[in-house]
């Protein structure tokens, strides 16, 4: 076994890291198989004058992988040997929502076989999003992260004093933000993402003409909730209303019992508010896309399927480019393409 073990005086490659190296390159060559006991801590120190925690380090982080698994008593043991000689990724979702999914499932098809993803949902809580970081540094080769939190009193915040703390410590060619773009995080590290503020005027202006000959436009934005929402939505909204002077209104939600009038058109962000408001015009026998019209935030399949106008930003074509430039190495901002979507009920 220890003819298996490379450990390089010269090179800059932490020791650490040469021990997990040469470990995942002798299983994906065959050289040790599963069940096989591996030398003890103290053995490979002693054997390559190593400190012990050096060499416990690296056993951590096989530990963390699933690749080792110790016995008390008896020792290390190879526990896995498939997909560990691949790139490995930390998936670090802020919530699982569908179009969430849709990116992660997305970087899934197009990430091919030679890789092994973990994805965390983290709810965006800063002290959980931490903790999940700090239990899984070192053990990935990259670490792709949507970054959405919460304050206490539930307001959207794309980074945390103590969350761009952490990523500025980490290694830049392993960090890949995706979803939510902000200055902050320093040095040069990948960027998939989109732009709230300008990409709502954007679409909305696609679809001005439509708008246009509605009276009075409605934003359901939750100004509270347990995962919020970019607070540049509002701003973008605001500023397409203002400069094509259409009358507008912000509305925490649809409540049970909204007065709808015919010329009505409402933007709807939650799925929760997108169900209550078609079910109230239909309970109103008002029109659909005529009476009163319905956009949404965010596409999905079923808003596909039931005609939902969208304005959404390409959530498979995100998970795409991510995959891309971790498979060919590429670094850069992307702005992903944001669409206005003319269905049926506008």
């Amino acid at each position: 076994m220890m003819k298996f073990i490379r450990i390089d005086e010269n090179s800059r490659v932490p020791k650490y890291q040469q021990i997990v190296n040469s470990i995942i390159h002798n299983i994906s060559e065959g050289n040790l198989t599963i069940d096989q006991k591996i030398p003890s801590i103290n053995m490979l120190s002693e054997e390559f004058y190593l400190s012990r925690d050096t060499v416990e380090k690296a056993y951590n982080i096989l530990k963390e992988r699933n690749i080792i698994s110790s016995i008390r008593g008896k020792g290390y043991y190879i526990t896995r040997t498939k997909l560990i000689s691949k790139v490995n990724i930390l998936f670090l979702v802020n919530k699982l929502s569908s179009y969430k999914m849709r990116t992660y499932n997305s970087f899934i098809d197009s990430i091919g076989a030679n890789s092994h993803t973990d994805l965390h949902i983290y709810h965006c809580d800063e002290s959980l999003f931490l903790n999940l970081l700090e239990k899984h540094k070192s053990a990935y080769d990259y670490y792709v992260i949507m970054p959405h939190f919460k304050t206490d009193d539930l307001r959207h915040i794309s980074f945390t004093d103590n969350v761009l703390k952490v990523l500025n410590k980490m290694p830049k060619e392993k960090l890949i933000i995706l979803d939510n773009n902000k200055p902050g995080v320093e040095g040069k590290i990948v960027e998939i993402y989109q732009d709230f503020e300008n990409d709502i005027y954007s679409a909305l202006k696609k679809g001005l003409l439509k708008i246009k000959k509605y009276k009075k436009l409605f934003l359901a934005y939750p100004q509270k909730a347990i995962y919020p929402y970019p607070r540049r939505i509002l701003h973008g909204f605001r500023k397409f209303c203002v400069e094509h002077s259409i009358d507008f209104e912000i509305l925490e939600h649809i409540y049970d019992d909204i007065i709808l009038k015919k010329g009505d058109l409402f933007i709807t962000i939650e799925e929760s508010d997108l169900v209550n408001l078609v079910k109230q015009i239909r309970e109103d026998e008002f029109v659909l896309g005529e009476d009163i019209g319905v956009i949404s935030y965010n596409d999905t399949p079923l808003k596909e399927l039931l005609g939902i106008t969208v304005i959404s930003t390409n959530f498979k074509m995100m998970g795409e480019i991510t995959a891309r430039m971790i498979l060919h190495k590429e670094k850069g901002k992307v702005k992903v393409d944001f669409e206005f979507i003319d269905r049926n009920s506008l």
